[in-house]
């Protein structure tokens, strides 16, 4: 097959802005220049690689001979000119002005910005014939950093050649610059034709550091007596190339900047989609516009997120060390911590002598271990004993781990998950009738997990290889269909009866032939560079048997192939290796078998439809979405496009008077009238000098009631809140020329950062409130006695019917990105849709490396003695004490908590509580960091912003606290502190509510109350059914001061306990 390519418009708008830059200038073809020949032999050896002057024949002899080169012209417009033209690019495609000629080695410089997968090689390709045919330049240098780049752009000119050919009647000669073949070097500078030369930068920037090893990298800057005792650099110059950077943004050090300055360029053009430093935007395609506009593949993610770890194995993960200037080196670990809803693993900062069982609160699997040493200059971790199998046992180093017992079953869940998307790709494709071929890329950081060794040298299949085809007759099972014609009869059975050939793995090989890890940076991985490019257009056809294809992770920046549709990186998720690298090698819209790019031109608006592409991702669904999201924002220019539209202002979100709004579609309509009729935008919606005038003298004009109107009603009766939400509104406004103008707004959907705090207000101050905050605010504490063989009998019956250890378990999530994206939506996190869930068991039991004290953790949770605790296990059957090996940390926990429960159930018939003089101060209300979540605003609370517990407003609190502000026999209320708390003996309790009445419309004035979903005792779980019963027995027994307290599931209920007047 071979691939067609289509002149797009974007495209031609990147290659216009360069070209268009340099207006003014004349066409100067053919400059001539007479050349450098050097000292030449009589005869240069041939059986040297190199050439021989005293015969001329070929073409290539003759330019090798010539002794005239042609150079690129110079620059001939002035600067002010070059300025003045740059200008108008940036006015024409929305980029701020550069207020100066920005330059990279000592020449102006030039970036494009386009998002990967949208075809930049293309477009540097077509301004390269864009610049000659204009300008008549013709001497070009594309510079990249590694060999995977370099050799994927020498075949996109192979694959280019004839579709430009019939463009422009003329072929661009290119090579890759090789310190063996010289001659090529004479060849460039004779031709008058489009020359094109590739290097990396490998091959010259490591020599200018002092004592550089690089053998090919001084061979550039050194006279060589078989190329006439020249310097290869020299002749290069002599051309005043144009210097076109592939992903410069990697290419940014000291020594490489200094290196291109000795190619003497005539300009330079930066091609990235990540620019880090900035020169002369020109263009810009970023990855928002590219997926809106449909240009690149939607991205559907699938998650793992373990659950009922069992916290057994001593698994520790290192992570990364962190270096100050002025303390001590510290190491961040993954451990497993114990949290109150289970085990998690989370990243723990640990200094020298930290101790790991005190980070993760005392579980038995760190008894002991601590950091000794930690160790920067071997990007290592050392404990006081063995942890790892390396030669030094008590070491990890930073990207190891140690005790992961179920990695293992994740990687198969990964397989088996890759496997099932591609199989569901090519169903979904042979039902519609498309011929389009199915490509799925595994990332992998060892060879030998794929591919190994046998005694006899022999290549046998890796753990991951065994894994994928044992997953594959599994999941082979899963698409069984009788119909002669179905995708399973006609596709999945014939090539399940020999599964090795649909699965290969690319990776180096070392002079001995042996498959190789690899840093896909040297010469040594042409090899597989080869394998993979070459075989770029044949993977496409379907008489390939080849679908899965396994390779180095070090390699993935040669991969670019556009019927990637599933990705699947089987390693630990770390920071090495950033969110949107590990999804660039499938962004590219797929071909069919006939090459035809399967765009909207194509398929109209049904691009995603059938252009997704799935992340198999190492990590759980939330963290890969969070993190994929932050690493766009990230690149994400400050400088985007903006209009004043009302797709502009549609969806985003102000906050007014501490409450997050989200802009509606009829909000969005009245402020774009607002603009228009006051002539605040002009015909191309950009704000106008009159708008931005009179935004700095501040006598804007006002909406008027027509926007306030829109505000919730609660809002709308605040003056405070209406003007809040003009001067909001008037921020964004001003940021679609200065986007600083949003410093302090919040993001659409992100939390809010309440700076001003939660002050009490003066309704905290109301003589009812203080009588009813004297009334409470008493601490105390309690005694009880109970019967130990009743609980001990309670205990074994409760064990043996609520004890269920469940073992250990991953949850795989899958959602995709939204339809259509905007900027606040990808700030805020929000671009990907709902996802779905699925829970399912890891088929196998946990093993342990702990010794536990079984009775003595039982007892310590349960405050009962050992013997009580002995005896309550002795009188358990095989079926309940066997589930202590599913997960011995659950059952333990879960036995401590039954244990309770029934403990909880005697206490509260014998409790007694003796009251403190010791008091809560009122300072508890304001202490503490405020949560990041929306508030209720009120005006019957003690402070405006009530945070209240649950989802938002659909929660019962919320509802509750709505209620509590439109009845009139409420005069105020409080949302208590969870530092306020009654003490019980199964743990403190914290009620939620303190509410004053109007003693003239009620008989209980004074009221605390816990809201509940559910007045069924049996809903509430039994603990904590117990410590409600125990504030009961507080405020309605014990005390005397005219304080009522129920647990309540809404207001109403309420109101039949306070006993309305009337």
């Amino acid at each position: 097959m071979k691939f067609t390519f289509k002149i797009q418009k974007y495209q031609t708008q990147a290659v216009d802005a360069i070209v268009k830059c340099f207006e003014g200038q004349q066409f100067a073809d053919k400059v001539q220049y007479l050349r450098d020949k050097g000292i030449v032999s009589k005869n240069i050896n041939e059986s040297q690689g190199q050439f021989n002057l005293s015969v001329v024949g070929t073409e290539e002899e003759k330019l090798e001979s010539s002794d005239f080169g042609y150079g690129n012209a110079s620059i001939a417009i002035t600067n002010k000119d070059l300025l003045d033209n740059i200008h108008k690019i940036q006015d024409q495609n929305f980029i701020v002005h550069s207020a100066k000629i920005e330059e990279t080695a000592g020449r102006p410089s030039f970036d494009i910005e386009m998002e990967t997968g949208t075809g930049k090689t293309y477009v540097y390709t077509k301004t390269m014939y864009e610049l000659n045919k204009t300008y008549g330049w013709s001497k070009f240098i594309i510079v990249v950093p590694s060999v995977a780049i370099r050799e994927g752009i020498y075949k996109s000119l192979e694959y280019t050649q004839e579709h430009f050919m019939q463009l422009y009647s003329k072929k661009i000669r290119f090579f890759i610059y090789n310190s063996k073949r010289l001659n090529m070097l004479d060849q460039y500078s004779s031709s008058a034709d489009i020359n094109v030369m590739i290097i990396n930068i490998q091959a010259f920037n490591t020599s200018l550091k002092e004592g550089g090893r690089s053998k090919e990298s001084r061979i550039i800057y050194t006279k060589r007596d078989e190329f006439a005792s020249r310097r290869p650099i020299d002749v290069i110059s002599a051309n005043h190339p144009i210097l076109i950077l592939d992903e410069p943004q990697k290419m940014g050090g000291d020594k490489t900047q200094t290196a291109l300055k000795q190619f003497d360029p005539l300009f330079t053009i930066n091609y990235s989609a990540t620019h880090k430093i900035q020169h002369n935007l020109i263009y810009r395609l970023d990855a928002l516009d590219a997926y809106n506009q449909k240009l690149v593949k939607k991205i559907e993610v699938k998650g793992f997120k373990l659950e009922n770890i069992a916290g057994t194995n001593t698994y520790i993960y290192a992570d990364s060390i962190i270096l100050s200037p002025s303390h001590a080196p510290v190491v961040k670990l993954e451990i497993e911590v114990k949290q109150n809803e289970g085990i998690k693993r989370i990243p723990v900062k640990f200094s020298t002598g930290d101790k790991l069982e005190e980070a993760s609160n005392g579980l038995s699997e760190y008894k002991g271990i601590y950091v000794s040493e930690i160790l920067p200059e071997l990007n290592a971790v050392k404990f006081n004993v063995p942890v790892s199998n390396n030669s030094d046992s008590t070491m990890l180093i930073m990207g190891e781990m140690t005790g992961n017992v179920a990695e293992k079953d994740i990687r198969r869940v990964q397989i088996r998950e890759t496997i099932r998307s591609h199989f569901e790709k090519e169903k979904s494709f042979y039902d519609q009738g498309l011929r389009i071929k199915v490509l799925s890329l595994f990332f992998i950081d060892e060879v030998a997990k794929y591919r190994a060794y046998d005694d006899d040298g022999n290549e046998v299949p890796g753990e991951y290889g065994k894994m994928f085809e044992e997953e594959y007759k599994s999941v082979l099972n899963d698409f069984i269909d009788i119909d002669p014609d179905s995708y399973y009869q006609k596709v999945l059975l014939p090539s399940s009866k020999e599964i090795g050939p649909c699965h290969e793995g690319y990776f180096s090989r070392d002079k001995k032939g042996k498959l190789t890890n690899s840093t896909g940076e040297s010469d040594e991985d042409i090899t597989t560079y080869d394998l993979i490019l070459k075989r770029k257009d044949l993977l496409l056809d379907f008489d390939m048997p080849i679908r899965f294809i396994f390779s180095h992770s070090a390699l993935r920046e040669g991969w670019d192939n556009p019927n990637v549709f599933q990705i699947c990186t089987l390693k630990h998720s770390d920071n090495s290796i950033s969110r949107r690298q590990e999804v660039g090698r499938g962004m590219r819209l797929c071909v069919n078998e006939d090459g035809t790019r399967q765009d909207k031109e194509t398929l109209g608006e049904n691009v995603h439809q059938i252009n997704t592409l799935t992340v198999i991702a190492s990590e759980s669904y939330k963290d890969f979405v969070e993190g994929l999201q932050k690493d766009i924002t990230s690149e994400l220019s400050d400088s985007r496009p903006k209009i004043a539209d009302i797709n502009y202002f549609e969806g985003k979100t102000i906050t007014v008077c501490g409450r997050q709004l989200e802009l509606d579609t009829n909000q969005a309509k009245i402020i774009y009238k607002y603009l228009v009729k006051n002539d605040y935008i002009d015909d191309k919606d950009q704000p106008t000098d009159i708008y931005k005038n009179a935004a700095e003298q501040g006598n804007l004009q006002s909406f008027g009631d027509v926007l306030e109107k829109t505000l919730p009603q609660e809002l709308y009766s605040n003056p405070d809140a209406r003007s809040e939400m003009f001067v909001q509104v008037q921020k964004l406004i001003q940021a679609v020329y200065n986007p600083s103008a949003l410093s302090g707004m919040v993001d659409n959907g992100q939390g809010p950062k309440w700076e001003k705090g939660n002050p009490l207000n003066k309704n905290f101050e109301k003589d009812i409130f203080q009588d009813l905050w004297k009334r409470i605010n008493h601490k105390y504490t309690y005694t009880c006695h109970f019967d130990s063989n009743e609980l001990i009998k309670n205990a074994v019956e409760a064990i043996k019917s609520d004890l269920h250890v469940i073992p250990m378990r991953y949850t795989l999530e899958i959602g995709k990105q939204k339809d259509k994206i905007d900027e606040s939506e990808l700030r805020s996190g929000t671009s990907f849709g709902g996802s779905k869930t699925q829970s399912k068991s890891l088929s196998r039991a946990v093993s342990s490396t702990v010794k536990y004290d079984l009775v003595g953790d039982i007892a310590k949770g349960c405050k009962l003695t050992r013997k009580t605790v002995a005896t309550i296990l002795s009188q358990l059957s095989v079926k309940e004490t066997e589930q202590f090996g599913f997960n011995p940390e659950k059952f333990i926990r879960d036995v401590i908590n039954i244990i309770n429960a029934q403990k909880s159930t005697k206490i509260v018939e014998h409790i007694e509580y003796h009251e403190l003089e010791d008091t809560y101060d009122s300072s508890i209300f304001t202490a503490g960091k405020l949560p990041d979540k929306e508030p209720f605003i009120s005006e019957k609370a003690i402070q405006n912003l009530v945070f209240t517990d649950g989802s938002g407003k659909e929660s019962i609190e919320w509802k509750f606290a709505t209620d509590l502000e439109a009845a009139t026999e409420v005069v105020v209320y409080a949302k208590l502190p969870r530092s306020f708390q009654i003490p019980t003996p199964v743990g403190n309790y914290a009620p939620d509510w303190a509410i004053a009445f109007n003693k003239d419309k009620v008989q209980h004035v004074f009221f605390v109350a816990e809201t509940k979903g559910s007045l069924d005792d049996m809903q509430l779980r039994k603990i904590e059914h117990n410590k409600i019963e125990c504030a009961k027995k507080l405020f309605n027994v014990v005390s005397t001061r005219g304080v009522k307290y129920d647990h309540v599931d809404n207001y109403e209920s309420l109101k039949a306990l306070i006993g309305m007047k009337g």
